[in-house]
């Protein structure tokens, strides 16, 4: 039998789930690394897709020989992925159609993000629609994902229980940090791999996905 429950809450990942702006991030980490007479592959930039910008920062400094200090880095990456995104946002399939369920059938929702909070609420406002009631920014936390900290920070602002909650993923950093809070994670396939194992969820889009669906994870 179905389950009848609904989520307290769904909390959402933003790069790669809500908006397809790996590629973005892609270009901006290549185009700072030539500045700097370095290299930044493709294969590179996927590698680093989930991870915390302070993380992958270090990453990128290290491997393209970057010599600006990982503040300056974050600021310039994010400065230039806000403009593409300022230019032209790609929505990921239903993502704001499954939002907009969301909203009308007054289920809370929160944006967790490993970016900054200048870009993460610059995309929630360009929604035609208020689509969450919190963010929760890299800035935000002083433990990014894979850490439990961004979600289990989501839940405590929405006043809600980490189980009762669905969680959106397109990366394994993303969903160890939503399995780890006890959120019913649900990886949705992008660029970067996710890994079966028993119990764990994954879809391969959002398009058609409504709040019905999300009853049966509660089971």
């Amino acid at each position: 039998m179905f389950g009848k429950k609904l989520p307290a809450a769904v909390l959402w990942d933003m790069d790669g789930t809500l908006v397809d702006s790996e590629e973005y991030w892609l270009s901006s980490e290549q185009a700072l690394a030539k500045e700097h007479a370095g290299t930044w592959t493709e294969t590179d930039g996927h590698g680093v897709i989930g991870l915390n910008l302070y993380e992958s920062t270090k990453i990128l400094k290290s491997k393209a020989g970057i010599d600006l200090a990982p503040e300056q880095i974050i600021d310039k990456l994010t400065d230039s992925v806000t403009e593409k995104l300022g230019n032209a946002i790609p929505w990921r399939p239903g993502a704001q159609e499954l939002l907009r369920e969301l909203r009308a059938k007054g289920i809370k929702t929160a944006l967790v993000t490993g970016s900054m909070r200048r870009m993460a609420t610059m995309v929630a406002d360009r929604i035609p629609f208020k689509a969450f009631d919190v963010v929760v920014a890299g800035d935000d936390v002083v433990n990014g994902k894979p850490h439990p900290e961004p979600y289990l920070r989501a839940c405590e602002l929405l006043g809600v229980l980490p189980q009762n909650c669905v969680a959106f993923e397109d990366s394994m950093t993303g969903l160890l940090s939503a399995e780890s809070a006890g959120t019913k994670a649900v990886g949705i396939t992008n660029i970067a791999p996710l890994q079966p194992s028993p119990g764990r969820v994954i879809w391969p889009t959002l398009a058609g996905v409504q709040v019905k669906d999300l009853k049966k994870l509660f089971n």
